[in-house]
């Protein structure tokens, strides 16, 4: 994790000692906080999903990162995997070291404002010191991942050059540079961000969605569920906007691809690797399969993926095909679908009947809990992806073995 100079012993105690109470008005000062703001600075809508805003998931989440900093701030070796998080994710949103001094600006003003006479003047020179070592953290690591793309900074124009349906719900998009210069690489189930122009709002909007098929110099696959929103009657914005008004021939503008939820195609094959996913979760994994497969890697790879029905799964064929086209069987997949259909056939379409069970599958064959050096790699909701590792940690696995995608505010 990248370092930042020493705060003084004085200003940690403060931090730590204000813990609590940061716990208890969090929300109520990162949502004054995100109100000013962006009311000051109405540009930086374009940074900032207005979905998340409207919701409360933003102010949330910001207010669970800032416990979580002032309860470590004196250990941050704990926050190693929340600042990578969030540092490749401003990264993908192209967020700049110039702005940091505005949120600190502002995420003072609201700490003052929220705790009134309680902020006395050594609570947010604390604070403000705090903040600024913080910043330093996240401007440092993200000018390591910026660096990594010099020759890509900032959005870049892509236009649709195919647009093919996968299930009932999620379609893929496959993106060419407008600029016809090679791609660069990336690592299997990074993401990229996109952004689109929403009319009603008058302003862009950034998504991010994983690369759904293995690296290549020409093209770059999403694919994307046409979400229902988590709102009733609020449809997911960007998701159906894609689906309904974007088609081969118009543009999207990229980011250079980030993450830190990955296989790292240097690593050792013969440690295996357990695939469990839930719906569109399997975007990611699939970046993982194709690139394993694409290298000739004879690493073992089982995949588990969980879907409502076999309507709404995507890539089933090619997963299948893929796996019996594996002469050394180092690679098989197993089906959970929640609903199955009468047409569906058990052992052809779906291999379980319900809701993902790990306990269901063969331990050694399909979860490798023989192998001490196996990594899991989960996605798919939260709720989900915090059962599964809930599930493998209970059956032995060291936590530090899984990996969870999570998307969205990952505030939940």
């Amino acid at each position: 994790m990248a370092v930042a100079a020493p705060i003084s012993p004085e200003h940690i105690a403060i931090v730590k000692a204000t813990a609590p109470v940061l716990k208890e008005h969090g929300v109520a000062i990162t949502t004054l906080f995100y109100k000013n703001m962006i009311a000051a600075h109405p540009e930086l809508k374009n940074i900032f999903s207005m979905s998340n805003q409207t919701s409360g998931a933003q102010p949330r989440a910001l207010a669970a990162a800032v416990f979580a900093y002032a309860t470590y701030v004196d250990d941050l070796g704990q926050l190693k995997a929340l600042v990578e998080r969030i540092a490749h994710k401003h990264e993908s949103l192209n967020v700049q070291a110039d702005q940091y001094p505005i949120v600190g600006k502002h995420l003072i003003e609201a700490v003052a404002t929220v705790l009134g006479d309680a902020c006395m003047p050594e609570i947010a020179e604390a604070w403000t010191a705090a903040y600024g070592a913080l910043a330093e953290i996240f401007i440092n690591r993200e000018k390591q991942l910026y660096a990594a793309h010099e020759n890509w900074q900032g959005w870049r124009r892509f236009k649709i050059q195919r647009k093919e349906p996968e299930s009932s719900e999620i379609t893929s998009f496959y993106l060419v540079p407008e600029d016809g210069e090679p791609l660069p690489s990336f690592l299997p189930g990074q993401y990229i961000s996109l952004q689109v122009f929403v009319p009603q709002m008058g302003h862009m909007q950034p998504r991010q969605y994983s690369l759904s098929d293995a690296p290549r110099s020409d093209y770059y696959r999403i694919s994307v569920k046409r979400e229902k929103g988590k709102e009733p009657n609020i449809p997911g914005l960007i998701s159906n906007l894609l689906h309904e008004k974007y088609n081969e021939g118009d543009v999207l503008e990229l980011t250079a691809p980030a993450g830190e939820f990955f296989v790292d195609p240097k690593e050792d094959e013969s440690k295996p690797i357990a695939l469990i996913s839930a719906g569109v979760g399997l975007t990611p994994m699939l970046s993982i399969l194709n690139s394993t497969v694409n290298s000739g890697s004879r690493r073992r790879i089982s995949w588990i993926h969980g879907v409502h029905s076999t309507e709404v799964r995507a890539f089933s064929n090619h997963i299948r095909d893929t796996c019996a086209k594996d002469v050394n069987n180092n690679i098989n997949a197993t089906f959970f679908v929640t609903s199955p259909q009468q047409k569906d056939v058990q052992g052809v379409d779906y291999h379980f009947a319900g809701r993902m069970d790990l306990g269901k599958v063969d331990p050694k064959a399909n979860l490798f809990l023989d192998d001490a050096r196996a990594e899991y790699f989960i996605c798919g909701p939260y709720a989900f992806m915090k059962d599964m590792e809930k599930y493998l940690v209970g059956a032995g696995v060291n936590p530090e073995r899984i990996h969870l995608e999570v998307f969205g505010t990952g505030d939940q």
